[in-house]
């Protein structure tokens, strides 16, 4: 597709990738299977129902068979992914240049990456060590107010697909090859404090503390005590990461009776802190630019998206991670992220590789829908939370694509009161009785 497309209402971006062209699509067709049954069919619903399911049956494993094709480094259409901004199997490149620089490097660097399809990230850490890495030192070594801006913005551009893609390093305890461990182990010590990060502190907070407690009451970043659609919730919620996590995450091991994972927590993120305090004695600007913008915007940028990740939560089952998180089918998340918008999917298997949600999300997808799990289309994370604390619940609604015959019988207005009774804050009481079990 070269332009935008909209079918019954859900929109086809272009820049989509190839396996969210698929889901896509499977979904369309679902719903307008739906659709077609009107009165006339009804007489001869009963008769038909078999076929119409054995259809969908069919349907859904031809996209399953061609989802684990891209996947399968065995198959004749297997796609490694290279580059985030384009499918592998859409490059078009002159003969010479692709016989003799892009096949040789794609082949070699399979052989480097821990997984065959992840050529890319491979690409990345050469990007950054090319162009963040000299620059960052640059910087240090002679000054200009141009050059840190110009340093800043070449960041920001870089922080999301970095942060995405040590998002499966800190999960799958690695990117390379295992026979690169140390290289593997190294390299973020010397790009995460560009991109924003401290040291090993995503690796504790997300791995060792979010999904233990899944959005529960316990997690440091739930948003179940905030009303999703209140600016000054969110604000708040933003406040204390921001100000507090370097606190709040020790102690909260502390009280989980992990007090090694509290020292150890503790120990990385104060040691950035004092390295930091060092650095801007030694040239203060530079550090400014290099170290300090990226770490305030990066952590703004993670209570943004984690708000709209679990900014949906719904009352009756607010622990199951269907109806606790969301599935994102839509360009920023899914090209440029490692498919960060399959969160529901991540969530189920937190060890499940990046390349996998798609496929995931189809073989359960009637699940999915018993469950009543919310998917959306054409809008990633941080709009769902500037919408939410809009409370534009229509656009919310138009881009939520129905899954199950109880969602697509829904209209515009059934979806807004639906999403809008998920963003209630829960009381005291309700977390008491729904989270028993936690």
């Amino acid at each position: 597709m070269s332009h935008i497309e909209n079918v019954d209402g859900v929109v086809f971006d272009p820049n989509l990738t190839k396996p969210d062209v698929l889901v896509l699509q499977n979904l369309v067709a679902d719903i307008r299977e739906y659709q077609e049954r009107d009165e006339q069919c009804q007489r001869r619903r009963d008769k038909e129902g078999s076929d119409k399911e054995k259809g969908q049956s069919h349907r859904d494993a031809a996209t399953i068979t061609a989802l684990a094709a891209l996947n399968d480094p065995k198959h004749a259409l297997f796609e490694p992914t290279v580059f985030s901004q384009v499918d592998t199997g859409d490059i078009r490149l002159p003969l010479s240049i692709d016989a003799w620089i892009f096949r040789p490097y794609v082949r070699v660097a399979r052989s480097i990456v821990r997984v065959e399809t992840d050529v890319v990230m491979l690409t990345h850490l050469l990007l950054y060590f090319s162009t963040s890495v000299p620059s960052a030192m640059f910087l240090f070594w002679k000054f200009t107010w141009v050059h840190g801006l110009l340093h800043f913005i070449m960041q920001v551009s870089y922080m999301g697909t970095y942060t995405l893609m040590m998002h499966q390093h800190i999960h799958m305890r690695g990117i390379l090859n295992k026979r690169l461990s140390i290289l593997d182990s190294l390299f973020p010590y010397i790009t995460d404090p560009l991109m924003g990060h401290t040291w090993n502190s995503y690796y504790y907070h997300h791995v060792k503390h979010h999904h233990v407690e899944g959005n529960g009451p316990d997690d440091l970043s739930s948003t179940i005590r905030y009303q999703r659609d209140n600016v000054l919730h969110f604000l708040h919620y933003t406040a204390r990461f921001f100000f507090l996590i370097w606190l709040d995450l020790p102690l909260y091991f502390i009280r989980k009776g992990w007090p090694a994972f509290a020292i150890k927590a503790a120990f990385w993120e104060l040691s950035w802190y004092t390295t930091l305090y060092t650095l801007y004695q030694y040239n203060p600007k530079a550090t400014f630019t290099v170290f300090l913008l990226p770490l305030l915007l990066l952590r703004s940028g993670l209570m943004l998206g984690n708000w709209g990740q679990h900014a949906f939560v719904d009352h009756d089952e607010p622990s199951s991670d269907y109806r606790s998180s969301i599935t994102l089918i839509d360009v920023p998340s899914n090209r440029y992220c490692f498919n960060d918008g399959y969160h529901t999917s991540h969530h189920l298997n937190p060890r499940r590789h990046w390349r996998e949600h798609p496929v995931s999300f189809m073989k359960s997808k009637e699940l999915y829908a018993v469950q009543k799990a919310l998917v959306f289309h054409n809008i990633d994370y941080l709009m769902i939370t500037v919408r939410l604390l809009m409370k534009d619940y229509r656009t919310l609604a138009r881009c939520m694509i129905p899954i199950g015959e109880e969602q697509m019988s829904m209209s515009i207005e059934d979806r807004m009161a639906l999403l809008r009774s998920h963003t209630q804050k829960f009381t005291e009481k309700e977390i008491q009785d729904k989270f028993k079990a936690k």
